[in-house]
């Protein structure tokens, strides 16, 4: 079994209280939830209006798949535009 592990540290510009912020991370999270079949959640920054970090995991058993649908997921994140991604950081863990 191979689990792909990751966080996306995104900046989001003109971000003034945190129901704006919910709302984006929202739209984040389930537009790769629903593309991907991945988990998916914010867990940092809660309390920081202009910053989200979102973590994901997929589970699979070939550790080509889990690489390119993590990569996929990673550009799907960007290309949503809804926030700027500054940082990221992917595990893979073959179990």
């Amino acid at each position: 079994m191979v689990a792909g592990l990751g966080i996306i540290t995104f900046r989001i510009h003109d971000c003034r209280s945190l129901k704006g912020k919910r709302k984006i991370v929202k739209t984040i999270t389930n537009q790769l939830r629903n593309t991907f079949n991945a988990s998916v959640a914010e867990v940092g920054a809660n309390d920081v209006y202009q910053r989200a970090e979102i973590g994901f995991a997929l589970i699979g058993n070939n550790r080509q798949v889990i690489n390119s649908k993590m990569d996929k997921l990673l550009n799907r994140a960007d290309d949503l535009g809804l926030a700027e991604i500054i940082d990221t950081d992917t595990e893979i863990i073959n179990l």
